[in-house]
């Protein structure tokens, strides 16, 4: 599965946006770097796919299984570390509204991991780069 996105970025500083198929977000860099704020940096861009990705990937889950589970919280923290070229995501995942046993648990985790960003951020990695 191919998947486009477009991001343009102006004269203002690092407010950029993102366009996918029909959909547009902006991103943009904090204060501190440059920017002004008014949207997600890269790397909360990236920790998202991880969160977003893992939330879907197991209500799939759940409402096949048909388990009573009203809500997934999904919370992820990247830290980078250009040096060692090392980043760290730390996921952490929480149930609401159900009470999961171990051994639904522990199938939620397999799950979790199962998740198509996992398996791409877990694999090896190719950026190919042309200018145009």
């Amino acid at each position: 599965m191919a998947v486009t996105v477009k991001a343009s970025l102006g004269k203002e500083k690092y407010y950029t946006q993102v366009i996918a198929g029909e959909n547009t977000l902006i991103t943009d860099e904090p204060v501190d770097k440059g920017g002004q704020n008014k949207g997600f940096n890269p790397f909360e861009i990236l920790a998202t796919s991880l969160a977003s990705c893992t939330a879907a990937t197991l209500r799939m889950y759940i409402d096949r299984k048909e388990w009573d589970v009203e809500k997934i919280d999904v919370e992820v923290e990247l830290e980078n570390f250009p040096l060692t070229k090392l980043a760290v995501f730390k996921r952490n995942i929480s149930f609401e509204g159900t009470n999961l046993d171990e051994e639904k648990m522990k199938r939620l985790r397999t799950i979790a991991d199962a998740c198509p960003i996992h398996k791409i951020l877990t694999n090896e990695i190719e950026i190919q780069t042309k200018f145009s």
